[in-house]
């Protein structure tokens, strides 16, 4: 692989509800791209997008995007039109990796540990959905919506509660999905793909404060989560997660790298929530602690990751 700096247009921003945090990663992106010597601009996701893409001319994209538009597909297919490369997955596999739903049926239909669902649009009526979504999954749920990230919108009801209430304000984001309330520990695996081949991080055990999860606040304050590398699980629980993660990597037709999220019960049973496709490149943020544990700190990472879109 060419060792020759690189232009790179790095995509922040955003009407995603993750605006902020996609510009936190993107900050992070820039300083490892200034220390592995390439060129790089930091480029705003709005209307005067595409026309400072084709003023700087890059050799690669680096969307460093969270949430929709910039992980469903969407700016993937703007890319392709304008014909740059880019890191990550193509438009197909950010896509299907987006829809919580969507992503949910792969995964079973592929033998994959899922937990029961239950999907709301805003069109329904929350109060007859909630009696319906008490008979068929019961009163402790977790809703959140089905095209967000970084745990926006999501009401996780434990002990039970309002389930209508939590409805209203998860659909406020778009559809929802809601699934029963899964006890046990917060588990994520990356997988970090080199030339076609996948490899996985150790699984990361993520604590937070008693009585607490890791919601938006504590995925991105300093100090408010505590990441364990390797999980305390295990030997045979974490290897199977990491087949689990490498699986669905594969099957949604991801590319360079994704971290998938889990809970293991305290008997390791396992419940794979979700892939993400874009994961988080903030100092607190899960995937470069996995990657360093690869032996790849974070400038290697975001170099790696360049070179290998550039070749595309």
């Amino acid at each position: 692989m060419s060792k020759s700096p690189l232009s790179v247009a790095v995509l922040m921003g955003g009407p995603s509800a993750e605006a902020e945090v996609s510009r936190n990663s993107a900050a992070q992106v820039v300083k490892a791209l200034a220390q592995k010597g390439h060129e790089h601009i930091l480029i705003e996701l709005n209307r005067d997008a595409a026309e400072r893409l084709v003023e700087f001319k890059p050799d690669v994209v680096f969307p460093a995007l969270h949430g929709p538009p910039g992980e469903d597909g969407t700016v993937q297919g703007f890319l392709e039109i304008l014909q740059y490369p880019y890191v990550g997955s193509g438009v197909r596999g950010s896509a299907l990796a987006m829809d919580k739903g969507i992503a949910k049926r792969i995964f079973r239909q592929n033998g994959l540990p899922v937990l029961d669902d239950y999907i709301v649009n805003p069109s329904d009526n929350v109060t007859m959905v909630a009696e319906d979504i008490k008979g068929r999954l019961g009163r402790e749920v977790v809703i959140k919506p089905l095209n967000q990230g970084s745990a926006i919108g999501v009401m996780p009801l434990p002990n039970g509660g309002d389930i209508a209430r939590g409805l209203s304000e998860s659909l406020k984001f778009g559809p929802c999905l809601v699934e029963p309330f899964f006890a046990g520990k917060e588990i994520t695996v990356g997988i970090l793909e080199i030339e076609g081949q996948s490899l996985a991080h150790p699984a990361i055990e993520i604590r937070t404060s008693d009585n607490e999860w890791y919601d938006y606040k504590n995925r991105y304050a300093p100090g408010q989560s505590e990441h364990i590398i390797p999980a305390h699980l295990e030997n045979d629980v974490q290897k199977q997660l990491q087949k689990i993660a490498g699986t669905a990597h594969q099957i949604l037709g991801l590319r360079d790298l994704s971290r998938a999220d889990f809970i293991v019960a305290n008997n390791n049973e396992i419940a794979l929530l979700e892939v993400n496709t874009l994961p988080g490149m903030t100092p607190t943020s899960l995937y470069p602690d996995g990657a360093q544990h690869l032996g790849y700190g974070f400038a290697e990472l975001i170099d790696l990751l360049v070179r290998q879109a550039a070749l595309r």
